[in-house]
């Protein structure tokens, strides 16, 4: 039976209903989801597909890349047709994932970034090792169709409708922009759900290289780390990867290539690594800074336009990262502080973070960057519902600040830590 019939068994419907709804799961999404399954809307879209009728053209986009003012294009199918193709490809990922080697992490039943993490600080020795990180340039929409497609087909060969179905998406090179229809290049385009899985399958050799000698690595969709013991070990490794990447048609961006030294420690997947301590990567700090300050800047004039007092600006402020931090936010996306608290053993970070938002509330509540925004005590804002993250995380750890070190450094054993979702994913596919 082809992996294709699955679509239309209320069976698996429910299942992956129970699923998606066992996630940090927002009640609109869920009644959505619970709607369009008693309905039964899949039932012509599956019988469709099976007919080999013409699958709708997706349309092209271009948003802002998370936390960033970048833009990045992606492409959108019409909403039933994107919801079967979510449950289609829950189920490649589940049937396929014997082939993926143990040193990929993304998009993978039961695996996420922080297992990756929690991996690499584990490994004898990796204080003392070197370390070579790269990030593939635009991956998603860079992979060359005809080069997967063999790789496709010989993964699912046992599964010739599948392969079929698969390919006519792949091979597909219109699209919509706007009111137009305009053929286009899109690699295995971005925002698809289907696109995890084929992110995963294309670089599946040079994952199983590595593997297969036993040598630290690590990928998560287009981000790359692998450790050697001396710097020209490591180096030799990177040339391995580049001159792989070459022949797969692919670029590494120059900007987020780094070489690390067992004194600097390293940062994979917003986390960094030094001296045994785990922490939140500069980086990701800067992001989140750089994002209140945007913030901030807004509601200023927000305030000011509407002659409204700066206590209403700092609530609002609360309000917007509180629910960013310490809440649930939308579809498969855990909370900020779940997702760094149940890897991070340090609060270093943390600490810069509650710093930078309580200089930011009290600009808001005085309208002065001067001394005198200094007369809103701590208790003030803690009146207004703001809620500091250092405090948070210990709470989180259950653990007392006094034996904090002594954890960070291995003389007492640490809580065991609930397992969570993977990291927002470049494409619109579900683990």
């Amino acid at each position: 039976m082809s992996l294709l019939d699955q679509l239309s068994d209320p069976a698996v419907w429910q299942a992956f209903y129970e699923y998606k709804t066992s996630l940090a799961c927002p009640k609109d999404f869920e009644k959505e989801l619970d709607a369009f399954i008693r309905a039964q809307a899949y039932v012509p879209l599956c019988r469709g597909i099976l007919a080999g009728e013409a699958f709708p053209i997706p349309r092209r986009c271009v948003i802002s890349k998370m936390h960033s003012r970048k833009k990045r294009v992606v492409y959108i199918y019409p909403e039933a047709e994107n919801t079967v193709l979510k449950l289609l490809t829950w189920l490649l990922l589940r049937k396929y994932d014997g082939i993926f080697s143990k040193g990929l992490y993304s998009f993978r039943p039961g695996r996420s970034a922080k297992d990756a993490i929690r991996a690499l600080t584990g490994i004898p020795g990796i204080r003392q090792m070197y370390a070579y990180k790269a990030d593939i340039h635009n991956y998603f929409n860079s992979v060359p169709p005809e080069r997967l497609l063999p790789l496709l087909e010989e993964v699912t060969k046992e599964d010739p409708p599948l392969y079929r179905f698969l390919n006519g998406l792949l091979t597909e090179e219109r699209v919509r922009d706007k009111d137009r229809i305009i053929t286009e290049e899109k690699g295995i385009m971005a925002g698809t759900p289907q696109a995890s899985f084929y992110a995963n399958l294309y670089l599946k050799a040079l994952d199983e290289s590595f593997a297969a000698r036993g040598i630290p690595y690590a990928r998560y969709s287009d981000d790359i780390i692998v450790f050697g013991r001396t710097r020209e070990e490591t180096e030799a490794f990177a040339r391995e990867i580049k001159d792989f990447l070459f022949k797969a048609g692919l670029t590494i961006n120059p900007e987020k290539e780094c070489f690390y030294t067992p004194e600097d420690g390293w940062t994979f997947l917003g986390f960094s690594f030094r001296d045994g301590e785990i922490d939140i990567a500069p980086a990701t700090v800067e992001k989140l800074k750089a994002k209140m300050r945007r913030k901030t800047r807004a509601l200023a004039r927000w305030s000011k336009r509407n002659g409204l007092p700066g206590e209403r600006a700092a609530k609002a402020f609360i309000r917007i990262f509180k629910r960013k931090l310490l809440e649930n936010a939308r579809d498969n996306e855990l909370t900020w502080s779940y997702w760094f608290f149940s890897v991070i053993n340090t609060s270093k970070s943390l600490k810069q973070i509650d710093a930078y938002a309580q200089d930011c509330i009290r600009f808001l509540m005085t309208g002065k960057r001067t001394k005198a925004r200094f007369n809103v005590r701590y208790e003030d804002m803690k009146a207004m519902g703001y809620r500091n993250l250092v405090h948070a995380y210990y709470e989180y750890k259950n653990e007392d600040p006094s034996s904090f070190q002594a954890a960070a450094e291995g003389r007492i054993a640490g809580p065991e830590i609930g397992e969570g979702e993977g990291k927002n994913a470049e494409s619109n596919g579900i683990k």
